[in-house]
């Protein structure tokens, strides 16, 4: 009985606060058009607090999605474009020697803001990924002696073109799972096509107006974490992240030769924290197993390293994903 009280004080309080999803979403798609997974993954990633890479050829809205959520929200964004020559200092800032005083000051890098787009991140060297991780797992960087803590709420958004190797770096596998979520972004339906066209090419501007604050979206968040997660989902999702590691336990042994590595225990928490970001999203005080399955295939989408043998069957992790999904019995 204690436990249904608790979650019905829980729908109550996630209902009230979630009212500016609506209107953050409704802001977005004045500049938006479609991407509708898209936007809704970007505040998943704002409410769960992780951070996000989004995938997808050129010219399809991933830096102008990014900027434009930025824009409904009033807080500090920074768009940082990697490049083959970017160094550490150019990210995280760099210690100044003052003549006067004969003291060195400390110029702070553009990563001091709270939304981040790192703009083709696998244009930069590996050095530069290396000062970038800590910012995103500690969320401070050492400039000098001397830490800094970074502001809160701090999210980076990076951004990568999947078709283009020419001057492009693989990001490090320990910072590709410091990405909550991985999303692919794909091209429009013919009808959102001819919607963009029709509103890019009639020469108006949109202004986006910021709709929510910092402290609205630290609220939520401290909501989010309240979200009830059932004993029986909790070990759904253990079992899913398990059956990426050790498929023939969960009669999926055709998998065991596809797989070469399965997802770390960060995935566990990751998938946890997204499903109740999720449902929070839904109005909801407690995550289902639908919400597990819905918020699933972006959280493990860049955690499964897949074998030759897979690659050579033209196997993507989706494909290994979605028979994960099908072959794990639901609660």
């Amino acid at each position: 009985m204690a436990i249904a009280r608790d979650i019905r004080e829980i729908n109550e309080k996630v209902k009230k606060e979630s009212i500016f999803i609506a209107q953050l979403t409704s802001e977005i798609n004045q500049v938006i058009v479609g991407q509708s997974y898209v936007i809704e993954r970007m505040l998943i990633g704002l409410l769960a607090n992780g951070h996000i890479l989004i995938e997808g050829v050129p010219g399809l809205a991933k830096t102008l999605a990014v900027k434009t959520l930025s824009s409904a929200i009033s807080t500090k964004f920074q768009r940082i474009q990697f490049t083959p020559d970017l160094l550490p200092a150019d990210l995280i800032g760099t210690l100044i020697y003052n003549p006067q005083s004969a003291t060195f000051n400390v110029k702070k890098g553009p990563v001091f803001a709270n939304l981040i787009l790192a703009d083709e991140i696998n244009r930069a060297p590996a050095k530069v990924q290396s000062a970038l991780l800590e910012a995103m797992q500690e969320r401070q960087v050492t400039i000098g002696d001397t830490t800094h803590a970074l502001p809160e709420p701090f999210l980076v958004m990076a951004t990568q073109n999947p078709i283009e190797h020419e001057g492009t770096y693989p990001l490090p596998e320990a910072q590709i799972d410091r990405f909550m979520l991985k999303l692919k972004v794909t091209y429009p339906q013919k009808q959102e096509e001819k919607l963009i066209l029709e509103r890019m090419t009639s020469g108006e501007t949109v202004t986006v107006r910021p709709v929510v604050s910092a402290a609205d979206i630290t609220s939520a968040r401290a909501t989010v974490q309240e979200i009830y997660v059932d004993e029986k989902v909790k070990n759904y999702i253990v079992d899913i992240v398990f059956a990426t590691r050790q498929p023939a336990d969960y009669k999926l042994g055709d998998l065991k030769s596809l797989i070469a590595y399965g997802a770390s225990p960060r995935a566990t928490i990751y998938l946890t924290l997204a499903a109740k970001a999720y449902a929070f999203m839904q109005g909801r005080g407690y995550v289902t197993p639908e919400d597990v399955k819905t918020i699933g295939p972006d959280v493990l989408r860049h955690r499964l390293l897949l074998t030759y043998e897979a690659e050579a069957e033209d196997m993507t992790t989706d494909h290994v994903i979605k028979q994960i999904f099908d072959g794990v019995e639901v609660p």
